[in-house]
């Protein structure tokens, strides 16, 4: 299965983000990450991530008689290329988006649940913005978010380290107005 139909799945996509920064989990481990999902629905889908390649097995161990696997993320594979971007239908966007944003609530209830839950002490943030941009200040905007994003990425867990979730979206509201062409209405009078 293509990343792109693996990871259009909100439990999929929330084990992918638990997955982050090198953390070599077990299926037990994303069971507590996801309280809202039962076991067997956790474990069907890590399944379904380790036959697509999405995750592997880092290491196996022997506990009580069972073995207890250790995943990490392939991260080259959990990526969905700009070929694949291109090829989407608008209802592929649909489906995509509302996975998205189904993975993203359902994080944010997790988060609100969790005991001792401080949205103003963790500086939680959801604002929305509408900016006036052309074509290039676009473009120049997101490079500086890849930019300010990308090294972070790498970061592991450790000490002092909460794992975040941050969801940049943009799209445009309403159409672009057409180039200037220099003649006002009143000059064409």
């Amino acid at each position: 299965m293509d990343p792109l139909k693996l990871l259009a799945h909100p439990i999929r996509l929330r084990i992918v983000h638990a997955m982050g920064g090198g953390r070599q989990l077990t299926t037990a481990q994303l069971c507590a990450r996801l309280p809202d999902a039962s076991k067997a629905t956790v474990y069907r889908h890590i399944e379904a991530l380790v036959g697509g390649g999405i995750l592997e097995v880092a290491e196996e161990h022997r506990v009580r008689g069972a073995v207890e696997r250790h995943y990490r993320l392939r991260r080259e594979r959990a990526a969905i290329g700009p070929e694949a971007i291109r090829a989407l239908t608008p209802d592929d966007h649909r489906r995509a988006f509302a996975t998205a944003m189904t993975a993203l609530l359902a994080e944010f209830d997790a988060y609100l649940d969790r005991e001792g839950s401080d949205p103003v002490a963790d500086q939680v943030g959801y604002r929305q913005h509408t900016l006036w941009l052309s074509p290039t200040e676009l473009s120049d905007l997101i490079g500086e978010l890849r930019a300010a994003i990308a090294p972070r990425l790498a970061n592991s867990p450790a000490p002092g380290r909460a794992q975040h979730l941050l969801s940049p979206v943009h799209f445009p509201v309403e159409a672009a107005a057409p180039p200037d062409t220099g003649h006002s209405s009143r000059a064409s009078a």
